[in-house]
């Protein structure tokens, strides 16, 4: 079964549907998964979940730029095993001509907390992204919400991917699928992807059951902690320390080669 037949079996959620769905405040489990396992997963699914339709498209393609001080702080204090930290970025929803400037924030009880305000026309492939160009709200918002100042932090690292998104027909619940990962570093120019990698995130509103968590375990997939924007820079960064991120990415390609659901 192709990816594409066994999501257009999905019944579909909106774009305003999804609106009581957001999960600002929420606990997150990361898996990273084969890409030759995902029909598999999606089919036990199928039944339980709504996929997020937009404009008639259940994949959507989704741009990131990444920022960090010049001596990349938030990067180093996710390797140093930081439990408070940040994450500064500004994301385009491409299909739905959407782009918001994001501050996602883990504290020290392992929730993460999003915050965001929409910069429409934002343009995420320059270099100087926004500095100096923006409205005034923009730096307003950094310094009310991030540890870190606009003046200080610079365009780092752009992802792009394509996501499926499911949420449970409890609407307890979303479940991020991400594919085709493409990291290009601003600062060195280098460029990564791991073609058959999908990155899974099960986002609920604390340890609340999950149908999810018991398809995983069938299909012998465990919870693997997992930062795109950390694992892009480690791939993407000659010289800068990466010892933690090695380990993951050792084990990516592991999984990847090694991969047997029997």
């Amino acid at each position: 079964m192709s990816i594409s037949s066994v999501i257009s079996k999905f019944a579909p959620i909106s774009l305003d549907e999804m609106e009581s769905v957001k999960l600002m405040n929420r606990i997150d489990t990361k898996y990273a998964v084969p890409l030759s396992v995902l029909p598999a997963i999606l089919a036990a699914a199928q039944h339980d979940y709504y996929a997020q339709e937009i404009n008639g498209k259940r994949i959507a393609t989704y741009d990131t730029m990444y920022y960090d001080t010049e001596t990349l702080d938030m990067y180093m204090r996710h390797h140093d095993r930081q439990l408070v930290r940040q994450k500064i970025r500004v994301r385009q929803y491409v299909d739905s001509d959407l782009t918001f400037l994001e501050i996602k924030r883990k504290n020290n009880k392992g929730r993460t907390k999003k915050k965001r305000i929409s910069v429409p026309g934002f343009d995420i492939t320059a270099d100087t992204v926004g500095h100096g160009k923006q409205d005034w709200s923009v730096e307003d918002f950094i310094a009310a919400k991030s540890r870190y100042n606009w003046a200080d932090i610079t365009p780092h690292l752009s992802t792009a991917f394509h996501r499926i998104t499911l949420v449970n027909k409890a609407k307890t619940e979303r479940l991020t699928i991400d594919m085709d990962l493409v990291w290009k570093n601003v600062i060195t120019g280098e460029e990564k992807t791991f073609p058959e990698l999908v990155i899974i995130e099960l986002k609920r509103d604390g340890n609340v059951p999950s149908l999810m968590t018991k398809i995983m375990l069938e299909q012998r997939i465990h919870p693997l902690k997992i930062s795109k924007y950390c694992i892009g820079t480690a791939l993407t960064t000659p010289d800068i320390k990466k010892n933690r991120f090695k380990i993951k990415i050792r084990k990516i390609e592991k999984l990847l080669n090694s991969y047997d659901p029997s």
